[in-house]
């Protein structure tokens, strides 16, 4: 994407040497790689990773990422979830860099429902223009969470815009519900 190799971060809390080496590996044959561990945190998960990916969601990340090795990425982050179980045990928060950013954030119980959350997170390229249509220009960042109790797909949970923090709710949903 440019001459500078850019800076891609790994956080990370409960997650093996291994899997952060072999995470590690994925990212660094594209950028350079900034990991460090959590201390602690207050999500309630066992393990928390977060990866920081400098650079827009786009068809074009993901053909000069290389679909192979994203695929690669998402194995992984399958193995761990099935490595740990249910229950609170693994967040994963993929944000990627841009004008607006994108976060995905993913703490599905269900291993089955999780595995299929982050084969969809591709697919969420094709609604950008429908999502991006409701936001004010004045959007910094778009926060996907995966609705696992309703429909069972990426959703638009929070917009940031230099005011501040607007949440997004649908139908037949409260505040406390999302």
């Amino acid at each position: 994407m440019g001459e500078e190799p850019l800076t891609a971060t790994l956080r990370h809390r409960g997650v093996s040497p291994w899997e952060i080496e072999v995470l590690y590996s994925y990212l660094h044959s594209r950028f350079r790689v900034d990991s460090s561990e959590i201390e602690s945190d207050d999500t309630g998960f066992a393990s928390v990773l977060y990866i920081g990916i400098p650079v827009s969601f786009s068809e074009e990340f993901f053909e000069w990422f290389d679909f192979r090795r994203w695929e690669n990425v998402k194995s992984l982050l399958k193995e761990m979830k099935r490595r740990r179980g249910r229950r609170n045990a693994l967040m994963v928060d993929i944000s990627f860099a841009g004008a607006p950013a994108f976060r995905f954030v993913l703490d599905a119980d269900d291993r089955q429902w999780y595995n299929n959350a982050l084969e969809k997170i591709d697919f969420v390229l094709e609604l950008l223009p429908y999502h991006l249509a409701d936001a004010r220009r004045s959007t910094t960042e778009i926060v996907y969470r995966f609705d696992e109790a309703r429909t069972k797909r990426w959703r638009v949970r929070e917009r940031r815009t230099p005011d501040g923090l607007e949440s997004v709710y649908y139908a037949g949903e409260l505040p406390g519900d999302a």
